[in-house]
């Protein structure tokens, strides 16, 4: 979008600008949480496409201190370590049992899928390899992962909103894979599924209450709120120090050296590191942290609304097709992987579409679909997995963009 178009909220009205930004978010997250259709849609989407048809109608600007200083430059970051404090590795590793197995397997059909999609479709859209690093960590982690890389290989924002919405599509129609995979006849008389036939005999209980419970009011005192902030400024100001250093010491003479140079030069490296090693090592201290959760996801909702002010619709419909059928090209390896995987280690159905939804999803969406179906005894493990691809997602999904030369 041209830039020297007048628009109704100038760049440098920095408090009209956060009113609508905070504002904006606002609505968003009451929609979600008040009404089916907007909860299926998601909030991150809504405020995408709230940030959309404002720039589009020239309400504000496409690019102003506030979106590329405030929100790029401290949001994102601070929000990343709130979300990772309840990556206790430990806790992850012991009480996920071989449910963890059957979830790497999904990584590497995560990994493997995206590299076969950017060689069949690499030419089709500029930058595809940034695209292809933010989606694969998000379909091994989820969003917290996405806004980290795009963020780390300055991804172009309007191919950030695009691939955006073409990953909310492509998820919409997974899901509806998935569940029909659960119900199908095929698959039922190919793998074992004694959760399935538990919720036949039993019911499904009251288990659907626990979704409505998810962002429920919780106790959060001053203090919490102080030690968040505090927490997440160091972790922040730490992984930038070494980043920097690292960036300087790390040579780039060639294709091995510039990967290693943009992998242990990233601030998100780092931030994922050092936020690892406090929810495990100081994993009592991390559980009374209340309020990080909500505090980081607000934060990761800013940026939701930042990646669509660039984003003209005409771009939006010229690669949102090609990136749907990128994120279908992805999944479907995924999904490849698992129920062959799956099949070999002679895994339950449900863990299968569990683990590969963990994957492509989230533990959130994980343990939602684990809900829905009455599979109460699964949904502690899909949130653990789930919860271990927000630390793994930024190391491989740097990897494999700076393998592809993004």
């Amino acid at each position: 979008m041209d830039q020297t178009v007048q628009t109704l909220i100038a760049a440098d009205n920095h408090w009209a600008l956060l009113t609508v930004l905070f504002a904006a978010t606002a609505l968003a997250i009451c929609l979600e949480q008040k009404y089916k259709w907007a909860s299926k849609i998601s909030g991150a989407i809504i405020t995408l496409v709230i940030a959309l048809v404002l720039v589009n109608i020239h309400v504000i600007p496409d690019s102003a201190p506030v979106f590329d200083d405030i929100v790029w430059g401290y949001a994102v970051p601070l929000g990343i370590p709130l979300l990772l404090l309840q990556t206790n590795i430990r806790k992850i590793w012991k009480e996920t049992g071989r449910f963890m197995q059957i979830f790497l397997i999904g990584a590497a059909g995560t990994v493997a899928g995206t590299v076969l999609a950017t060689l069949l479709l690499g030419g089709a859209v500029q930058g595809l390899p940034g695209a292809a690093a933010m989606m694969t960590g998000s379909y091994i982690g989820g969003g917290v992962n996405f806004t980290a890389i795009a963020d780390a290989f300055h991804v172009d924002s309007s191919l950030v909103s695009a691939t955006t919405v073409a990953d909310n599509l492509n998820m919409a129609l997974y899901f509806l894979v998935l569940l029909g995979a659960a119900g199908s006849a095929f698959f039922r008389s190919r793998y074992s599924h004694p959760h399935i036939d538990e919720v036949a005999s039993k019911g499904k209980g009251d288990t659907e209450t626990l979704a409505k419970q998810y962002w429920t009011r919780k106790n959060v005192s001053l203090k919490d709120i102080a030690f968040n902030l505090a927490y997440a400024a160091v972790i922040v100001f730490l992984s930038r120090l070494i980043g920097s250093f690292f960036a300087g010491l790390i040579p780039k003479d060639n294709w091995f050296t510039q990967m290693l140079n943009t992998f242990f030069g990233s601030q998100y490296v780092w931030i994922t590191n050092f936020s690892v090693i406090f929810a495990t090592c100081f994993h009592k201290q991390a559980e009374e942290m209340h309020g990080a959760q909500e505090l980081g996801t607000w934060l990761i909702y800013l940026f939701f609304f930042v990646i669509g002010v660039p984003a003209s619709i005409g771009v939006l419909i010229r690669n949102a097709p090609i990136l749907l059928l990128f994120c279908m090209i992805i999944v479907l390896v995924n999904m490849a992987f698992c129920f062959l995987g799956g099949k070999l280690l002679k895994f339950d159905l449900e863990d299968i579409i569990l683990a590969s939804n963990a994957n492509i999803g989230g533990p959130t969406t994980a343990a939602g679909m684990a809900i829905s179906q009455g599979w109460v005894k699964l949904i502690g493990p899909c949130m653990l997995v789930g919860t271990f691809g927000y630390v793994i997602g930024t190391w491989l999904g740097i990897l494999v963009g700076s393998l592809l030369g993004a």
